[in-house]
C-alpha cells in the first residue's frame, strides 16, 4: 500500500469514528488476585488463548448519529449575505466493527489484523426516514479540485448542466452515494473518477483499512497500541505522527490521571490526544473522564504541534479547524464550532456550540481500562470561496461551511454494569 491509502480522497469523505469505542468487560474477568497490579500486567495481554482476545475481535457495536446543517437562505448567501442553517437529525446507525484474517507476528508479540466495518440503519432512534427527507447543502463535487482543476469550458458545462453552489438530495443520497452530473462530465474525460459521490461512498460492508498492534506482552503499556496502519508508521500527510496510541476499544490496565491517552481516527490518518479531566459516575461505577485538550485543534500560532492548519505553507487556518487532506478544501471541527475562533460560528446564523452537546470525551474504567462510555463528536466543513468561471459564486464571502456532524457513543449496558460493580467490590475487599 502507499500513502494514498491513508488519505481522504476527494469525491469521498467520512468524518467519522475518530474515537472508536466499545465496551469489553471480558478484562475485569481477569483481575482478582491478592498481587493485583503484578498480574494485571502479566495476564491482560492480546494472545488468541487469552481472556480479551475475543472482545478485541469482536467488540460490541456502537451507535453513529448523523446530523445535518440544511442552508435555509442559499439565494442571499449567494449574494454576498449570511448563510442560515437548521440542524435535522439524529439519523443512527448501529455500527458493526470485527478484525478478520487476525495474524500474529514477531514470536506472538504483535497482531495483524484487517478491520472491516457495517453500518445499519436505526429507525426508532432516528427523526426520520433517510430515504425520504431531504437536505439542502454545499454541492460538494463542484467544488474538490479535480473538478476545479478543468479549466476549459467550465462555464458553459456548469450552465448546461445547472450546476449549483448548493444541491438538494436525500440524506440516504448524501451519506451512501449518487451518480453526480459533473462527476460523470469528468469521468468522461478521466475515467479513474468515480461518478458517484456519498460522504461513506463504499464504506459500508468495507475494509477501513488494516493494522498492526502491539499484544502487551513484552511491556503492559503498550497493549493494544497500533504500530502500523496500511504499512505506515507515520499517520499524518503533513507533519511527523508517530503511531502510538489504540482505536479506543482498549487501554493498558492500571490508568492514572497523569496519563495522556492517544486515539487513532482512520480517516485522518492521525492520533488524537486525550487528557484527563475529572472522576465520573457510570451506572454506579467509579470512571475517569478522558477529553481532548484545549489546544488539539489550537492554530499554529498558539500550537507548533498543529502544523496541519498550514498546508501549503503559509495558508494558515484559526483555532478550532483542522485541513485533513492536502489540495482538499475539507475541514473538521467540533459540532457546532465548539472551542473555535468565534469568527466562524460568527459567519453562520443557526450555531449554538455547547459542552453538553458537542464534547468529545471518554469515561474510562481505570483498574481495567475498559472504556465504559463514550461520545465521539466531529464536523466536517468546507472552504467555500469564489470559483474562476463561475460567475455565480462572485458575491460569496470565503467561508468555512458546516456539512454534518456525528456523534458515535456507547454506554456499558446494565448487565455487564451489574457484573463490573460486584467484581470491583470483590478485588477492593481482596487487597
Amino acid at each position: 500500500m502507499t500513502r494514498k491509502s491513508c488519505a481522504i480522497y476527494t469525491t469521498g469523505f467520512v468524518c467519522a469514528h475518530l474515537l472508536i469505542v466499545g465496551i469489553a468487560l471480558v478484562i475485569a474477568l481477569y483481575i482478582i488476585s491478592s498481587h493485583l497490579s503484578s498480574k494485571l500486567k502479566k495476564e491482560v495481554t492480546l494472545t488468541e488463548r487469552g481472556q480479551v482476545f475475543e472482545s478485541w475481535k469482536n467488540p460490541p457495536p456502537s451507535y453513529l448519529e448523523y446530523y445535518f446543517f440544511n442552508v435555509t437562505n442559499p439565494e442571499v448567501f449567494m449574494a454576498g449575505g449570511k448563510a442560515s442553517v437548521k440542524q435535522i437529525g439524529p439519523y443512527t446507525y448501529r455500527v458493526h466493527s470485527s478484525r478478520e484474517n487476525v495474524t500474529f507476528l514477531e514470536n506472538g508479540t504483535k497482531v495483524y489484523a484487517l478491520n472491516p466495518k457495517t453500518f445499519v440503519f436505526v429507525p426508532e432512534k432516528s427523526v426520520g426516514d433517510p430515504q425520504v427527507d431531504i437536505v439542502r447543502t454545499v454541492n460538494i463535487p463542484l467544488v474538490v479540485s479535480e473538478w476545479i482543476a478543468m479549466t476549459r469550458s467550465r462555464e458553459t458545462i456548469m450552465n448546461k448542466l445547472d450546476i449549483k453552489l448548493f444541491m438538494t438530495r436525500t440524506v440516504h443520497e448524501v451519506l451512501w452515494g449518487f451518480k453526480d452530473p459533473l462527476l460523470t462530465k469528468l469521468h468522461s474525460t478521466k475515467p479513474e473518477v468515480d461518478e458517484y459521490f456519498g460522504l461513506m461512498w463504499k464504506k459500508n460492508d468495507a475494509l477501513e483499512g488494516e493494522s498492526v498492534s502491539h499484544n502487551g506482552e513484552q511491556n503492559y503499556l503498550d497493549y493494544v497500541k497500533i504500530d502500523m496502519w496500511n504499512v505506515l508508521r507515520e499517520m499524518s500527510w503533513s507533519s511527523s505522527n508517530q503511531s502510538n496510541g489504540t482505536y479506543g476499544t482498549f487501554f493498558h490496565p492500571l490508568t492514572n490521571v497523569n496519563e495522556s491517552l492517544y486515539i487513532f481516527a482512520a480517516e485522518l490518518c492521525r492520533f488524537i490526544h486525550l487528557a484527563y479531566v475529572e472522576e465520573v459516575e457510570v451506572k454506579g461505577i467509579q470512571a475517569y473522564r478522558f477529553a481532548p485538550r484545549g489546544n488539539v485543534l489550537t492554530s499554529p500560532q498558539n500550537n507548533p504541534a498543529n502544523p496541519t492548519n498550514c498546508v501549503p505553507a503559509g495558508e494558515c487556518l484559526g483555532t478550532g479547524v483542522l485541513k485533513v487532506r492536502e489540495g482538499a478544501p475539507i475541514v473538521v471541527s467540533f459540532p457546532h464550532f465548539y472551542q473555535a475562533d468565534p469568527a466562524y460560528i460568527n459567519a453562520i446564523d443557526g450555531l449554538n456550540p455547547n459542552k453538553e452537546e458537542h464534547e468529545t470525551y471518554l469515561d474510562l474504567q481505570p483498574m481495567t481500562g475498559v472504556p465504559i462510555r463514550t461520545s465521539k463528536r466531529a464536523q466536517l466543513n468546507m472552504i467555500l470561496k469564489r470559483v474562476t468561471g463561475f460567475p455565480k459564486t462572485r458575491n460569496i464571502a470565503e467561508t468555512i461551511f458546516p456539512i454534518m456532524f456525528v456523534n458515535e457513543m456507547a454506554t456499558i449496558d446494565d448487565e455487564p454494569a451489574a457484573q463490573m460493580r460486584s467484581l470491583l467490590s470483590l478485588i477492593l475487599r481482596k487487597t
